[in-house]
């Protein structure tokens, strides 16, 4: 597993997680939404996040 020092991640129970680098693992990512409308940051997600 090697960091992509493009996607910065604190998400350590994602499978894609750098251990200590706090970086994403994967070439790319897909962001997607789960709300109609998005308005807030909240309402966003990294579709590419896998549990460990």
């Amino acid at each position: 597993m090697q960091a992509n020092k493009s996607i910065g991640c604190t998400v350590e129970q994602c499978a894609h997680h750098c251990g200590q680098e706090n970086f994403c693992s994967l070439e790319k990512i897909n962001v997607g939404t789960h709300e109609k409308n998005p308005t807030k940051v909240e309402c966003t997600d990294c579709n590419s996040f896998v549990l460990k």
